[in-house]
């Protein structure tokens, strides 16, 4: 069976989220909703919805969300029973009624040829009074490098809402733990997805708010954002560098140049990391500029 995780922190939005998953035309799930200590009590919205779903609710004494929203994510898993596959839902996501149906009537396809399995979404932006954009859909079956490599060249968008994965790929590998939870759902899809392709639902849609509530609506943390993409990088694109096309290698790597001189200069082992990386790349071209690029630093 499925699981719907929900780290709930805020209350504005989170009762349209109860109400997506109360009208759901298949009621295969079970949710758990994890309190991050939140000031915000939601008890009196979760009574509306005794009966209408599976639930469980758990209020935890701490709050994690506020140093490490992946250590959040992380508890609220714990607490799944024998569910075999997980979706993290937002607290101000909310998903189009037929998405639990459309996920058991593919599940004879995905299963066991992928760990990690994606909905086709649309953006709710409030800054724009709630306007919501056309449906984003992707290939059907993708690896997951492409996938990545899409979203790098703003060809697509990519939030944690949207996917699901099995828990035996989330028990292997877990998630890294960047700033912010920044990309930690990007690095997720690439180990998760353990050389087996991306598998995408793209008859229905969850639905993903951007305000300024949201980490990604928010332009006050973008220094925290570039210290996550420096660290996503190094820990997750450098180290399965070969499995991207060669002109993805090239764009990456002066990315994550660029990402590092935001903050400050590069130091030697940094530089010599790339003149290492293009020369096993057999990419004179790039080494060249790359080695002109030290000498004026």
């Amino acid at each position: 069976m499925l699981a719907i995780v929900i780290p709930y922190y805020k209350l504005f939005f989170f009762e349209e989220t109860l109400l997506s998953l109360a009208n759901q035309t298949d009621k295969r799930f079970k949710v758990y909703i994890g309190d991050d200590a939140s000031p915000e009590n939601p008890t009196h919205i979760l009574e509306k919805f005794q009966g209408q779903f599976d639930f469980v609710y758990h209020l935890f004494d701490s709050n994690f969300g506020s140093t490490s929203l992946v250590k959040q994510w992380e508890r609220c898993i714990a607490r799944i029973e024998s569910e075999e596959w997980i979706m993290i839902l937002g607290d101000d996501d909310y998903l189009e009624s037929t998405v639990v149906a459309s996920w058991y009537e593919n599940h004879e396809v995905f299963n066991n040829k992928s760990n990690v399995i994606r909905f086709a979404s649309k953006s709710v932006n409030m800054k724009l009074d709630g306007i919501i954009s056309d449906s984003f859909t992707h290939p059907v079956w993708e690896k997951a490098t492409d996938s990545y490599y899409r979203r790098f060249k703003g060809l697509t968008r990519s939030t944690l809402s949207e996917y699901v994965f099995s828990k035996f790929s989330y028990l292997k590998y877990g998630f890294h733990d960047f700033p912010l939870a920044w990309h930690s759902d990007d690095a997720a899809w690439l180990d998760f997805s353990n050389s087996q392709p991306i598998f995408t639902i793209n008859d229905s849609n969850v639905f993903i708010r951007f305000s300024d509530r949201s980490i990604s609506g928010n332009n006050e943390d973008e220094n925290l954002k570039n210290i996550a993409s420096i660290c996503f990088m190094k820990k997750s694109i450098l180290n399965k560098f070969n499995l991207f096309k060669k002109n993805q290698r090239t764009e990456l790597l002066l990315y994550y140049e660029i990402a590092i001189r935001k903050n400050r200069k590069l130091k030697y082992s940094e530089w010599f990391e790339l003149f290492y990386i293009y020369t096993i790349n057999f990419d004179l071209f790039q080494l060249t500029k790359c080695f002109r690029r030290f000498m004026l630093n």
